[in-house]
């Protein structure tokens, strides 16, 4: 099945990494710098960066014209690659191979030539232009586009190579999916290569993810009434209401109902399940348990365990694999925890996380030697997981020895790199996406010494947030004055000390939440080195009587740091001094993490509340904010210090940390 031209790519005005799609003209070479005879005003350009600023956003909007106008006044800017970028990209589709093919050339090793060449990448594979397309891939350095893979799935398949392995492997994420992907389900469909199970697998992710799109194109393929789809999909207690039919779309649809239903009220569906479930096999109640399961463990309730013991051996999603043993952890059932990261597949079971609960697994299980054998295979890595392996091991986490500091000799050659002196101009632009791009290109082949003087030269222009992720880079030569930076440390000192909250801590967020940059804004509004929300700002300047507050002061280090710090204690007091916690109610709000308490049936340690977060992005965070804590409590207390110690136990509410747990 084709799609239509626009569902091949995807933008956003923030981050110009796939720009959107143009109509497809006939394939003629046109100059990429013809100049109009006379060139329209634009207002506000003033000087050449403004012009280029244009460009790009011409280019954004896939305004063909206007982008070759302002690029045939740029004939002489600092950055050529770009204006030629933007001016080609805005036609990829009907630029002949020649003139994309001279563009490679002559901006060969590249980081935005790389760029090009992934943007016609995904053109070649739409138009099943397998030559090409087999020539480039090879040369596609970062090579981190789902659609670019499964197009080079699509491109062996087509040639009648078996892929199916490889193709189950990729696709499990329906939002990385695109037409590549949509097109390797079809071709593999029609080549008997994907069965039935495969298709109605992938259904059960669709459902899961409330993917529509997915979700309709494999009714097509599966020659599903679209009406039917929709109810399950959209309105499944209608589904639910009343007993499957005796063939496989009325049972496969009853099932997708019962996790969609789940959602919102997975009671429901175990009523449902029990009630009309009798003509299901016991494979199919298998599915239906853990299609209950998933979504009755994302609302942490304490009877998902229970559904999961009765989902053996269903087809499960990654989210699903990993909530099974996060429910585990939650409840205490530690045969549980070592036997469902046994059956994860080999990408997730080798994730530091399931690695090191696997480690704790066997531990319970009395086999202290593999436990201590696993543990030590993480404990060198230095994250919240290996930071954890290493205690297990009766160690404690410090800072390693001052390593040498760079020399002249091994900053010349960094000040003079031309990826990084593109990024300066685009950090200097505040295109913080080309920058990073340029920057991250630029460390692809450094040796540890030349990161460290990478590092160095961000910390000199004042990018620390460059700064802490390039030194993050290196394994052998670890330095902490860049990893783990205090910027503004009077200020920071004289807040902390004047409410008693612990600096590491507040200096462990910010480097989460900002990475230093002061100007830092992130999507939804929230600004500065503590990323302070415009109400949560206005709020505490009341609560502190900050006299005079007026919004653009959040921006402020000072006041900043006065908001953040002063906020993040009254969220700390709120919930008990649990860093943990405290750090979930920053993140999330105070609200959440009261939520996810309450549901405990035992008090966990905090490193089992931290994995059980039902937030992504929440989940991550915690962990960050308390790995980075306690390597600045390592810091500033010149001591090893403990990660459990500070993760601390939780509790449900009005029960005490000292109570025994439940078995």
């Amino acid at each position: 099945m084709r799609l239509s031209l626009k569902g091949i790519f995807s933008v956003s005005l923030a981050m110009v990494a796939v720009l959107p799609a143009i109509a497809v003209s006939s394939a003629t070479e046109i100059s990429a710098f013809a100049a109009y005879s006379a060139p329209l005003p634009v207002p506000g350009v003033i000087n050449d960066d403004d012009r280029f600023m244009a460009l790009r956003d011409a280019a954004l909007h896939d305004d063909a014209k206007a982008a070759q106008m302002h690029a045939s006044q740029l004939g002489q800017y600092a950055i050529p690659s770009y204006v030629d970028y933007y001016v080609l990209r805005t036609r990829i589709r009907s630029a002949s191979a020649a003139e994309v093919l001279a563009y490679l050339k002559k901006y060969e090793g590249s980081a935005i030539a790389d760029r090009l060449r992934n943007d016609w990448l995904l053109v070649l594979g739409f138009r099943g232009d397998w030559a090409n397309f087999d020539q480039q891939l090879p040369l596609y350095v970062v090579n981190d586009d789902s659609q670019v893979k499964c197009y080079a799935l699509l491109s062996k398949a087509v040639k009648q190579q078996r892929v199916a392995v490889e193709a189950r492997a990729l696709i499990t994420s329906p939002k990385q999916y695109g037409d590549g992907c949509y097109q390797l389900l079809n071709a593999l469909y029609d080549q008997g290569q994907f069965t039935d199970a495969d298709i109605w697998s992938q259904m059960r992710i669709a459902a899961e993810s409330s993917a529509m799109p997915l979700a309709k194109r494999l009714g097509k393929m599966l020659n599903i009434p679209e009406k039917r789809l929709v109810e399950a999909m959209d309105k499944p207690t209608n589904v639910l209401k009343k007993e499957a039919a005796n063939d496989r779309l009325s049972r496969e649809l009853f099932l997708m109902a019962l996790g969609r239903a789940a959602k919102n009220d997975p009671e429901k569906s175990v009523a449902a399940l029990q009630k009309f479930g009798n003509k299901l096999s016991a494979a199919e109640k298998s599915q239906a348990w853990a299609n209950i399961a998933l979504p009755a463990s994302q609302k942490l309730q304490p009877e998902a365990l229970t559904y999961w013991k009765r989902a053996d051996g269903a087809n499960l999603s990654m989210e699903a694999y990993q909530w099974r043993v996060r429910m585990a952890l939650r409840e205490g059932d530690w045969k549980m925890v070592k036997s469902a990261i046994a059956a994860m597949p080999l990408t997730l079971k080798n994730l530091p996380a399931w690695v090191y609960w696997h480690g704790r697994a066997l531990q319970q299980e009395g086999k202290k030697e593999e436990a201590m054998a696993i543990f030590a295979s993480i404990s060198d890595q230095m994250h919240f997981y290996g930071q954890l392996a290493l205690e297990e091991r009766g160690q404690k986490i410090g800072a390693p020895a001052l390593v040498k500091p760079v020399t002249p000799e091994e900053m010349a050659p960094i000040t003079q790199n031309p990826n990084l002196q593109r990024a300066l101009k685009f950090y200097a632009m505040n295109l913080r996406f080309e920058g990073t791009r340029e920057w991250n290109w630029a460390l692809r082949s450094m040796s540890e010494r030349e990161l460290l003087a990478a590092a160095e030269f961000a910390r000199q222009n004042e990018l620390l947030d460059r700064m802490v992720n390039t030194s993050d880079k290196t394994k052998a030569d670890v330095d902490f004055t860049q990893r783990f930076p205090t910027p503004y440390n009077d200020s920071m000192y004289k807040a902390t000390q004047a409410i008693g909250v612990d600096m590491a801590w507040v200096y462990g967020l910010i480097r989460q939440e900002s990475r230093f940059a002061t100007a830092a804004k992130s999507h939804v509004g929230a600004s500065g080195l503590m990323q302070v929300m415009p109400k949560t700002a206005k709020w505490v300047a009341k609560k502190i009587g900050l006299a005079n507050y007026v919004p653009h002061q959040v921006n402020e280090v000072e006041t900043n740091i006065a908001l953040g710090t002063n906020y993040l204690n009254m969220v700390l007091t709120d919930l008990g001094g649990s860093q943990a916690l405290a750090s979930a109610a920053y993140n999330a709000g105070p609200g959440r993490p009261r939520a996810w308490r309450s549901t405990l049936s035992r008090p966990v340690e905090g490193a089992i509340f931290a994995e059980t977060i039902p937030f992504l992005e929440t989940r991550d965070y915690v962990k960050n904010v308390l790995s980075n804590a306690t390597y600045y409590a390592a810091i500033f207390e010149k001591k090893p210090q403990s990660l459990k110690a500070r993760l601390g136990t939780v509790v449900p509410k009005g029960m005490s940390a000292d109570e025994p747990e439940y078995q």
